[in-house]
């Protein structure tokens, strides 16, 4: 893919708002893609930026330019060949993929005036998918663990109301923010409007949903439900 010029200051400006942190923006050079991008694209005011070394297989490309879209930033920081989808649904969407970042099989959406931020290093073991509409946002810290098929996810996809008083009773446009070095066992699900903690610890087949979780915290079940305060946590496994 041909790199052109260097990130303009408004696009750092505008990923700063979104909560992308200074040192993942000054860590490395942001170098805008211009091929093989169509000339809609960039005429519609989208950028495609790429950290050094930083890749996207050609299909992820295909798919990312087929529903016309205005005022879309993207930056991709690592070589995402084990990547699945990226899916933009409309207008002035933000997306933010930090240098070591590993979704193996998993797959990203952002719609519409929506963000998703994910500072490095993370590594999901398979098939983690990560939802960010209607406004909503997801933004993570750094040093994230995920086992397979972890969901993250602003809504609910569909409107779900009081059939008496017609008020909507699930998320909409959601904001989720995941702290540093948070272990997300396989199957869990974090949606609706939720805080997740420095150090926190989501159990297998467990939901936080509209829940804020202190720091360094195990949570487990559905909902999610404090089952030990004060944890911490290593990926190596010794005794």
């Amino acid at each position: 893919m041909t790199r052109g010029e260097l990130m303009t200051a408004g696009h750092r400006g505008r990923l700063r708002a979104a909560g992308v942190e200074a040192e993942s923006l000054d860590a490395t050079e942001w170098r805008v893609v211009t091929d093989p991008l169509p000339e809609w694209w960039h005429e519609d005011g989208n950028v495609l930026y790429f950290a050094e070394g930083a890749d996207l297989a050609s299909e992820i490309i295909e798919t990312l330019t087929m529903i016309p879209v205005r005022n879309v930033l993207i930056a991709i920081g690592s070589e995402m060949h084990l990547f699945r989808s990226l899916l933009i649904g409309g207008d002035d969407a933000i997306v933010f993929i930090d240098q070591n970042v590993k979704l193996t099989a998993g797959e990203v959406y952002c719609g519409a005036e929506s963000t998703v931020v994910l500072h490095g290093p993370v590594t999901a073991t398979r098939c983690a998918i990560i939802d960010a509409r209607n406004g909503g946002s997801i933004v993570a810290g750094p040093d994230q663990l995920w086992a397979a098929n972890v969901y993250v996810a602003t809504d609910d996809m569909h409107r779900l109301e009081d059939r008496t008083t017609g008020e909507r009773i699930n998320p909409f446009g959601a904001h989720i923010r995941i702290g540093s070095h948070v272990w997300l066992g396989r199957d869990a699900v974090i949606t609706g409007h939720s805080d997740v903690g420095d150090g926190v610890v989501v159990a297998q087949l467990s939901m936080v949903r509209g829940q804020k979780i202190a720091n360094y915290a195990a949570v487990a079940g559905i909902p999610a439900r404090v089952v030990r305060e004060n944890v911490g946590w290593t990926e190596a496994d010794t005794p």
